[in-house]
């Protein structure tokens, strides 16, 4: 017998057929799951290169706050109903250890996208195969200006200031307190060191006076001092010192100055402002520096009773109890977590890695924990520039002391 469907089937069916020529399928299919490598109904695996040993060891921090980060997440029933699988593996700050550890996180462990990697020539060692692959490369540990580039390589985003915003401003500070400047430069032998001297150097000279860079010297992370650099430097007659250094480089230079009696107004890059790199330095020392500013800091201070600190500070005693609470690394590194995690929370059920660099994109906005309340994130599809709004600050042998106002380039 042919069958034949009742009034209230006919019905339904045709309702639904309308529907779905109608409405797009989300509204259809809610449930539906999309996945690449590295994610799955109960995981999502991130990967992540920072030199846990070698001379840059001090930022290898970031990758035990990520583990104790996405621990704590995990620890809650996870993110979105999938635990954390945080693998951070150490290059050393080598291109070639870079290289070999991101290749065996993508083709071995087969992460579904990699953040808060750091240093401007190991991701540069490996950005071109990651954006030839398609594996998401995100809020690096770097501003450097080729990582506003996504008409050509859209996979890969920086997670700081872009060097030369912050050079420019740096630089326009100094025409406007020293118009008769002479400057004495120190920068790092790479691409970081160069990508905030060019910009300096041609503020300077559009200004159109006297200010003038008269001496530059340059280090490799491999040397064990750079005294003799800043002894030239000091003896150049320079009466503004720019600091372009990262790590043990920046204690040491700040130091060393100290210890010449040199009194140059002090320049320095926002990566080492925090209190544990001056600490080693030496408070005293580090008096009178000149940054550009967009964080706050950990540890006792001006911030120690601010919200998204003492939420780190709960992490940190639970989690990390040998890491120093005044550890700005480790909080910046904590404030990159949560922006990850917020990325994924925002991809929802379709973890494919175009849609995690979609909603990275669009994260325009979010304000880090690690980020003074007036900054948050700018990124747009077509502008991957971190943020554009910074704070000059002055350091008074305590804290920093910042702006009022914050300064767009």
């Amino acid at each position: 017998m042919r069958y034949r469907p009742t009034r209230r089937e006919f019905g339904a069916t045709t309702l639904a057929a309308i529907a779905a020529s109608t409405f797009p399928a989300p509204y259809l299919a809610a449930a539906e799951k999309k996945y690449d490598p590295g994610a799955s109904d109960t995981e999502i695996k991130l990967g992540q290169t920072v030199p846990h040993s070698g001379p840059g060891s001090l930022y290898g921090v970031l990758g035990r706050v990520g583990e104790a980060y996405f621990q704590m997440i995990n620890d809650k029933g996870g993110l979105n109903g999938r635990k954390i699988t945080f693998l951070t593996l150490d290059d050393a700050y080598s291109a070639p250890k870079c290289v070999e550890a991101t290749r065996r996180l993508v083709e071995q462990e087969e992460v579904l996208a990699l953040y808060g990697s750091l240093g401007t020539a190991p991701q540069t060692a490996v950005h071109k195969y990651l954006n030839s692959k398609g594996v998401p490369q995100l809020l690096l540990n770097t501003g450097a200006s080729k990582w506003n580039d996504p008409q050509h390589n859209k996979w890969t985003m920086a997670g700081l200031p872009l060097y030369p915003t912050e050079a420019r401003i740096l630089a326009k500070h100094v025409v406007s307190v020293k118009p008769n400047a002479k400057v004495g430069i120190l920068y790092q032998n790479d691409d970081f060191g160069r990508d905030f001297l060019g910009p300096f150097k041609k503020v300077l000279a559009d200004a159109g006076g006297t200010a003038q860079v008269i001496m530059e010297q340059t280090y490799d992370l491999t040397d064990p001092t750079i005294d003799s650099q800043l002894i030239n430097l000091a003896k150049s007659g320079a009466d503004v010192f720019y600091n372009i250094s990262t790590g043990k480089a920046s204690s040491q230079s700040i130091r060393k100055v100290g210890e010449l009696s040199w009194k140059p107004l002090q320049l320095l890059s926002a990566g080492s402002t925090g209190r544990s790199i001056l600490n080693a330095a030496g408070f005293e020392n580090a008096a009178g520096i000149v940054a550009i500013r967009y964080s706050k800091e950990a540890g006792p201070g001006h911030w120690e009773k601010d919200r998204d600190v003492m939420a780190f500070e709960e992490l940190r005693k639970k989690y990390l109890p040998t890491v120093d609470p005044d550890n700005t690394i480790a909080y910046a590194g904590y404030g990159q977590a949560v922006s990850m995690g917020e990325i994924l929370r925002r991809c929802g059920d379709d973890l494919t890695r175009a849609n995690v660099l979609k909603q990275a994109t669009m994260l325009a906005g979010f304000h880090s924990p690690f980020f003074l309340d007036d900054i948050t994130y700018s990124y747009t599809p077509e502008d991957y520039s971190p943020m554009k709004t910074l704070h000059i600050s002055i350091f008074d042998g305590k804290d920093w002391q910042i702006s009022d106002k914050p300064v767009t380039e």
